[in-house]
């Protein structure tokens, strides 16, 4: 596993914001593709996005079921779980891409991360929907 991913593992599950942003370079860029207007900068922003995760999600636990390592790049898994204050259940999978440059501090990332959905269709009824196929 990548140092700086190992690091930002343990953060995260310590709920500790201020070392998650400390793993940031000053100018980080964020972005989720899926969700273009989530996209922001800065590492002060990544330490009050997960204050609020950590205030809504106090046992929140971070997974990193694979990662690789390329080129300053690396792609990696993850599984984030808990219970939402109310006692909703709370679960999100997905893939990040960062560029960790060779400070150790991650430059940028691409966020593929999504609720876990509970209760869906099955795949001839989801292929159905997205090909806008009729019945």
């Amino acid at each position: 596993m990548n140092t700086t991913l190992a690091r930002l593992n343990d953060a995260v599950n310590r709920h500790d914001p201020e070392a998650l942003a400390a793993l940031f370079a000053p100018d980080y860029r964020s972005e989720q593709p899926v969700h273009p207007e989530r996209g922001f900068g800065g590492s002060d922003q990544v330490a009050a996005n997960w204050r609020q995760m950590f205030g809504g999600v106090p046992d929140l636990t971070a997974e990193l079921l694979g990662d690789a390592f390329d080129a300053g790049t690396s792609w990696s898994e993850w599984r984030w779980h808990g219970s939402h204050v109310d006692g909703r259940p709370f679960l999100m999978r997905g893939v990040i891409l960062m560029g960790v440059g060779e400070d150790g501090l991650i430059h940028w990332a691409r966020l593929y991360m999504e609720p876990v959905e509970q209760g869906g269709v099955g795949i001839e009824d989801a292929v159905r929907g997205l090909s806008g196929s009729p019945e």
